[in-house]
């Protein structure tokens, strides 16, 4: 007799009538942790928020009250679905700072760069492409790219970013599979979650791998340039312009809320943009573009990101002194720009099954498992100095500390009872002249 499984009850009522891709949304482990991480006795080293404080109040309201007062009824219309030609030109500008030189009717305006990452997703990925990324990466390009029913290869890293004969190997081993690869996705400067940047040799070997393979190269650059001692190399997009679509926003060097970023494509594909980016918003913000078009035109911005920079410089230098002190038997990078430390964990410690203690005890970070596709990382953990304070920074680590000596006892109770912790997973691991 066979035996039958148990059965349960789904109280969805249409769960039965999603299209095959729905299944691969799925909540974020980033996300899920803004509930408990906004109260406000808990240290959160774990969202990626941009510290808005840092921009002058009146910097941004004057920008709102000329655009109202000059340009009100525009600001409150619909728009171009390609977005305002004024602003376009402007990022221009913004993209020279890391040696982009391109044509304006090729920038196409979106709701923040992770909408463009949706558009571009829409417009390549049939279910069962491959796309390529770091490992680790971006937690929530992973969800858009499994949306679309596309499975995300990770190639490893190290200090210096994406390995390239790594890259070779994984595009060797997935056609000898027969499988489609549809495009490299890659944070090359201050990557999230990992911290690390890309080399400039190494920037230029990736890209002439991918010509060679016929791999359209997504560029995401949140953070480029947010950096501290020296700038990033120039973006993959200086060196090559029909094999890169480059993405950028306004949300690290501005404010997140006016959801406001961009795509750079090849002139065939920004056609195609265009037309997506209408089918799904039919147009970005007006009010939005038209604030930052007129920020960008009457405020030191340059000076404003140089405020930012030295604000994030000063809590990495915290986060990083608090972890030699409380917590040197971890290994960590050491980034030279953007939001995130990446720290790595001696065995047996599993950061998904610890965060229910940080949380107990008053601190949260971002596991590992988050950032990979494939159930590694739990080793791993991502901390996040952008937003607390460089005290309330010292403070976390010390209660993280706790956490791991609480977690270090109970293993040390159950050794030998077995193992808790599947010790085979994925690690991006640091060397020690990094912590």
């Amino acid at each position: 007799m066979t035996e039958q499984l148990p059965t349960g009850t789904n109280l969805d009522p249409w769960f039965d009538h999603y299209a095959e891709r729905a299944a691969g949304l799925r909540a974020s482990e980033v996300r899920a942790l803004f509930a408990v991480a906004s109260r406000p006795e808990v240290v959160s080293l774990a969202g990626g928020m941009p510290f808005v404080s840092a921009l002058p109040e009146d910097l941004v309201q004057g920008s709102i009250d000329e655009v109202m007062r000059t340009e009100g009824p525009v600001a409150l219309q619909y728009g171009s679905g390609q977005g305002f030609p004024r602003l376009r030109e402007q990022i221009l500008d913004v993209m020279a700072l890391e040696g982009i030189r391109a044509n304006a009717d090729d920038i196409v305006v979106t709701t923040g760069s992770q909408h463009a990452l949706e558009l571009v997703s829409k417009l390549f990925l049939d279910p069962g492409d491959v796309v390529l990324a770091e490992g680790p990466s971006y937690v929530t390009a992973m969800v858009i790219f499994r949306s679309y029913q596309a499975d995300v290869d990770h190639v490893p890293m190290d200090e210096h970013g994406l390995i390239p004969e790594a890259l070779r190997e994984h595009i060797a081993a997935l056609r000898s599979q027969g499988r489609t690869i549809k495009l490299l996705y890659t944070i090359p400067s201050f990557h999230n979650p990992a911290g690390v940047t890309l080399s400039w040799e190494r920037r230029l070997e990736i890209l002439q791998i991918a010509r060679e393979n016929d791999i359209l190269v997504l560029e995401d650059n949140p953070y480029g340039l947010l950096y501290f001692d020296r700038p990033a190399p120039d973006a993959l997009r200086s060196v090559e312009e029909e094999g890169v679509i480059y993405l950028g926003t306004f949300s690290k060097t501005l404010a997140p809320g006016f959801r406001v970023g961009w795509a750079l494509a090849p002139h065939a594909i920004r056609e195609k943009l265009v037309l997506a980016n209408e089918a799904a918003i039919l147009c970005p913000s007006s009010f939005s573009q038209l604030v930052i078009s007129k920020y960008l035109e009457t405020a030191d911005w340059k000076g404003q990101i140089n405020t930012f920079r030295g604000v994030y410089h000063e809590r990495k230098n915290a986060m990083i002194s608090a972890l030699e002190e409380h917590l040197p038997e971890f290994s960590w990078t050491n980034p030279h720009g953007g939001f995130y430390v990446w720290v790595t964990m001696p065995e047996p410690l599993d950061s998904k099954a610890m965060l229910p203690r940080a949380v107990k005890e008053l601190v949260a970070f971002t596991p590992g498992t988050a950032f990979y596709g494939d159930g590694g990382g739990r080793q791993n953990l991502r901390l996040s100095f952008c937003y607390p304070t460089s005290d309330q920074i010292r403070l976390g680590v010390r209660r993280l500390a706790n956490v791991v000596r609480g977690e270090l006892d109970l293993l040390e109770t159950f050794a030998g009872t077995g193992s808790l912790t599947d010790t085979g997973a994925h690690r991006f691991t640091t060397p020690t002249d990094m912590a």
